[in-house]
């Protein structure tokens, strides 16, 4: 079997990252005049000469696009290649990046589309590809609002749809932040797992310090992405200092190579993963983490609106949850280019469909009628 073809759908759709200003505050950096633009997405196929057509959306809810200019370096590198070689072309692709003068993980949604034709190949699903026990997807609920009593409001929310891990994304300074924590844990109780992302936070080092200090102490799972991850030495100080796990390394996992090295310098507990930049890469490394006990967690859908991260999270032994946005900006939004079955977790997880491969179904003629372009 040959790779005969590699075709880009364009569709136009919300865009998932507003434009904004920023001005600064306090020392403090915020958000303001903040519009809802029109977005692309592309949807990537791969088409052999046997007939199988791989197909993966080029990013998730973020990086939705490619060039033509970066296709038409993946044609003349893989036209004509097997497309089952997937360990030899992530491998080759990678050895081209630099030569092409493109970011690390540009080809992901390509290996994801090698992916596909394997599951379908074979008759299995992605996870039944990776592992022959594949374990319930789980869901957290990532809870929002404009003050704490709207976000309790929320969490209470996802709880009641039965999600029992939750995480927020409060962006108060250290000391508000910690009185919220107090607040939301006294409100869901000890059975409920909590998670912080302080991704929109600006805590200092020693502020880092202490607030982990507090989410141990009121049992949260994890710290996410609390300080810049290319803060080497601020992370190792973190990590060295802390009792809860650090989750680090979401503006870094396009990048294989330096994630392995925040691991090997003690900087991280929990790696953050995204498929986009590729399956094949994530499973790698989540074999490489699995052997020193630590966790790859994937963030976001991952890509086809959430059948790829949750297949992933089905089958990867060492990853816990599957993200979800209440806000169906990463699932649901699917059906607007003719997506029939959003991976949407009920009571708290996903459940896998049958269909080979990713599992998604497309309503094809709908999907064909929405597209702008092919290029």
């Amino acid at each position: 079997m040959k790779i005969k073809d590699i075709k880009v759908s364009e569709f136009e759709i919300k865009d998932n990252t507003p434009r904004f200003k920023l001005r600064k505050t306090n020392e403090a950096w915020e958000k303001y005049d903040l519009k809802s633009p029109t977005g692309y997405l592309h949807v990537m196929h791969v088409i052999t000469d046997e007939g199988l057509e791989g197909i993966c959306t080029v990013g998730d809810a973020r990086y939705t696009t490619m060039t033509e200019n970066a296709l038409a370096h993946l044609k003349h590198l893989t036209v004509g290649e097997d497309p089952t070689k997937r360990e030899y072309l992530f491998d080759m692709l990678t050895k081209a990046t630099r030569m092409v003068f493109m970011p690390p993980g540009w080809f992901g949604g390509f290996d994801n589309c090698l992916w596909d034709i394997e599951g379908q190949r074979k008759g299995k699903s992605v996870s039944a590809l990776i592992s022959n026990k594949s374990k319930p997807v789980e869901a957290y609920y990532n809870y929002r609002g404009a003050d704490l009593n709207a976000l309790i409001d929320d969490a209470n929310v996802g709880i009641g749809k039965g999600f029992k891990v939750l995480k927020d994304h409060f962006a108060w300074n250290a000391t508000q932040n910690i009185k919220s924590f107090e607040s939301v844990r006294a409100t869901v109780g000890e059975d409920i797992v909590l998670l912080h992302d302080a991704a929109g936070c600006n805590y200092s080092l020693d502020e880092a310090v202490e607030v982990a200090k507090q989410l141990s102490q009121l049992k949260f799972g994890w710290f996410e992405e609390p300080l810049n991850d290319r803060e080497l030495g601020s992370l190792k100080t973190l990590c060295s200092q802390s009792d809860i796990p650090i989750l680090a390394l979401e503006t870094l996992m396009n990048d294989f190579v330096i994630m392995r090295e925040w691991v090997r310098e003690a900087a991280v507990n929990i790696v953050r993963g995204n498929a986009r930049h590729g399956t094949t890469g994530i499973i790698r490394i989540a074999e490489d983490l699995a052997r020193i006990g630590m966790n790859i967690e994937l963030n976001g859908p991952g890509g086809l609106f959430g059948h790829v991260h949750a297949q992933l999270v089905a089958g990867i032994s060492n990853t816990s949850y599957y993200e979800y946005f209440p806000d169906g900006s990463r699932d649901s939004i699917g059906e607007e280019i003719g997506l029939l079955n959003p991976p949407v977790p009920v009571k708290g997880e996903v459940r896998l469909t049958e269909r080979h491969g990713w599992g998604y179904e497309f309503d094809r003629e709908y999907f064909n009628k929405k597209r702008v372009r092919v290029f």
